[in-house]
């Protein structure tokens, strides 16, 4: 969509990427990431699939440079399958996964949660190991301005 302006809405987050990230990227250029956010948005479970080997690859790769990496797996929307108990498909690996990385962390929506319970007229039971937060995108934006990055599975 063009702006009255004559910008588009991609146009000006792709001008403001290249004016922000030089003196941004230059100064990070010798750190390394932190963390890691890994959204998941879809009870598709091939992607629920995709979230879980994200995250073990991740941490190989960091762990073969001599990098200790921060992981959390967010689950908003229809994701947040992933991490109830009820509907899972993954509930070995999920538990498999999080004791063979201790710097994995899994959170669901606590918006989400709420929006599904009332319409299924059910509570839902997490997983071991998983936390609500408040909204998960929020929580991904939180983690992204720490200087985390971010993947959508």
């Amino acid at each position: 969509m063009i702006s009255a302006n004559g910008w588009s809405r991609r146009g000006l987050l792709a001008g403001a990427s290249i004016l922000t990230t030089g003196g941004a990227a230059a100064a990070k250029d010798d750190r390394l990431v932190d963390g890691v956010a890994i959204l998941i948005d879809s009870n598709e479970p091939y992607v629920m699939g995709y979230a879980i080997s994200y995250s073990a690859n991740l941490a190989k790769h960091f762990a073969d440079k001599g990098a200790k990496l921060l992981i959390e797996v967010v689950a908003n929307g229809k994701g947040i399958d992933l991490f109830r108990a009820d509907k899972t498909p993954l509930v070995e690996p999920l538990a498999t996964l999080r004791q063979s990385l201790p710097n994995l962390t899994y959170s669901m929506c606590a918006s989400s949660k709420a929006i599904a319970e009332a319409k299924e007229q059910v509570l839902i039971p997490l997983i071991a190991g998983a936390s609500l937060v408040p909204f998960g995108i929020g929580r991904v934006v939180d983690l992204q301005l720490k200087g985390w990055a971010y993947i959508h599975a």
